[in-house]
């Protein structure tokens, strides 16, 4: 009974070891609904696996940095953060501002970024974009190369929010 009391555990440590070495990689992610990514990143925050910035986030892409704990993320000398109002579309088919959707998601950023963003004028139609020094000075780094050379962590890219639609049928951005 010992014997399989002491394998179970080493089972469930094992186990528990590779999910906390996980790695989720975002790159390329224009954004889309963010019902969708809200969704996405619930999931992802349960699962406790730490978020790689390694490209372009922009738009919806960016509520991670308020969804994941900040110590999970961390960002390469590729990373690029795409930030800009809400919208939905107009009566005549066109992009207007969501006020109310564009509060909800400046609310959601962590201060350091709503700060950022708040010196630059604000989220407007006008992308505002956080790279290079300023952002590494607020998130940490990471290294790809040293990473997957030492630990060997399972590594995933998110689906394209088109494959990942959410219920809650939104348009906004």
């Amino acid at each position: 009974m010992k014997f399989l009391t002491g394998l179970l555990a080493t089972v469930l440590l094992i186990a528990g070891m590779g999910a906390s070495h996980a790695v989720v990689r975002i790159a390329d992610d224009r954004g889309g609904r963010i019902g969708t990514y809200v969704d996405r990143y619930q999931d992802l925050r349960q699962s406790g696996e730490t978020v790689i910035i390694d490209g372009l986030c922009a738009s919806a892409c960016t509520i991670v940095l308020g969804a994941i704990p900040h110590n999970r993320i961390c960002v390469t000398s590729h990373a690029t953060l795409g930030f800009h109002a809400a919208w939905d579309f107009g009566a005549n088919g066109r992009a207007v501002t969501n006020p109310e959707a564009t509060q909800m998601l400046y609310a959601m950023y962590p201060s350091q970024v709503r700060r950022w963003i708040g010196q630059r004028g604000g989220l407007t139609p006008r992308m505002l974009f956080l790279r290079g020094k300023q952002l590494e000075a607020m998130y940490r780094p990471c290294y790809l190369d040293a990473q997957a050379s030492t630990a060997k962590p399972s590594r995933r890219s998110l689906p394209q929010a088109e494959q990942l639609e959410s219920a809650r049928g939104q348009f906004l951005h």
